[in-house]
Formats: C-alpha cells, structure tokens, sequence
C-alpha cells in the first residue's frame, strides 16, 4: 500500500502545478490577505480533487456518472463564477499590508469554498483519475474500501504539499512587492480568470451547438 500512497501523492502533487484559475486565486490572496488564507483557498482545491480521486478509485460509478451527467450545469456555473472572480480581482485595490490582520472565519470559508467549487466544477478530473488509478492495482477485494482510502489520502496530501509551497513562497515576497506591483498583478490575474471563464462558456456553448 505504501507504493499507492507514493503514487498517489505525487499524482495529487502533480495535478496541482499547472497554472490554473486556483492557482491564481491561491496567489492573489496571498499577496492581498497573507499565506494562511491562499493556503486555505487550495485546500479547498485539494478536497475537492481527494473526493474525486476517492470515488474514481473506489469506482463509484453512480457518483462520476451523477457529476459527468451534470458537466453541463457545473461548466455554466463554473465558467460564470470565473467570470465574475475575474472582474473583482481586476478591480480590487491593493490592501494596506502593514495593518493587514488575518481573515475572519467567514473569510477563511469563502476561500475555502470558492476554490472547492471551482475545482468540482471540472468534473472531468474523475476519467483523469480513473485512467490514473487503473494502473495502480487497486482491485482488493475485502480491502478495496482501504486501498481507495489510501489513493485519496494520497492525492489530498499531495495536494496539500503544492499549496503550502506555492502559498509559502509567494508570501516571501508580499512584502517586496509595491502596491503598483500587487494592483498589475490584481490586473493581470483578473484577466486571466476572467479569460479562463469565458473560454469556459465558449467550451459549453459549442457543445450545446454540437447537440442541436
């Protein structure tokens, strides 16, 4: 079981690093309310991959086909939600950093649920992890429940380990960077969100022409 966890979490690791909307969601919140609350946002991230990656190696066929049947409705929701992210980034100004204090509780749910929600929204994610999973020999028989268990614990712990880098990191320089700095990178990073959801929405809309 050691070798699925290894693999698993180096999957789950690896899943996280290309750079995404959560990616720069983690980054932005970072810069703007400190490493605690970008760390929170990817943990939303990495929950909603450990769900997936749990009923692709359980093989829970109803629950990949219930979010696979709904792709639609999560893509529309997904790609609006970008949308909107993306124009209150562009337009948020930069904080002052030097009084700054950490997020309230409801500050720490909505980067945490945002950022869920986001990643769920792909449900796609769960043919990637089935592929994944189907070479990691996870067929146990009376121990299926635990070796699933164990893929997920993986995937989460692999995740985590992304976020605490990233978020880390990028709170080395919150400081060193200026204000202008911060409020081209709420600029840049807004667009790119905002790009990611209407590329989305455009996806959506020509598989809907494709079926009519």
């Amino acid at each position: 079981m050691s070798a699925v966890f290894f693999k698993a979490l180096l999957t789950g690791l690896l899943f996280c690093v290309p750079i995404g909307p959560v990616n720069l969601l983690c980054i932005r919140r970072t810069l703007a309310e400190g490493r605690l609350s970008g760390f929170v946002s990817g943990l939303g991230a990495a929950a909603a991959d450990s769900f997936f990656a749990y009923v692709a190696a359980l093989g829970v066929s109803y629950i990949a086909n219930f979010f696979l049947k709904e792709e639609n409705f999560l893509q529309l929701g997904g790609g609006i939600f970008l949308c909107y992210l993306g124009v209150r980034i562009f337009s948020a100004k930069p904080v002052d950093r030097s009084k700054s204090t950490a997020p309230s509780a409801q500050g720490f749910y909505k980067a945490f649920s945002s950022a869920f929600f986001l990643t769920v929204a792909n449900p796609v994610t769960i043919l990637a992890y089935t592929a994944i999973f189907a070479g990691f020999n996870l067929n146990g028989g009376s121990s299926h429940f635990y070796a699933a268990f164990i893929a997920a614990s993986g995937v989460f712990l692999g995740a985590i380990l992304w976020w605490f880098i990233l978020s880390s990191v990028v709170n080395l320089l919150r400081y060193k960077l200026t204000d202008r700095g911060i409020l081209w990178f709420n600029r840049g990073s807004g667009i790119a969100i905002a790009v990611f959801g209407v590329l989305t929405l455009l996806d959506l809309l020509g598989k809907t022409m494709l079926h009519i």
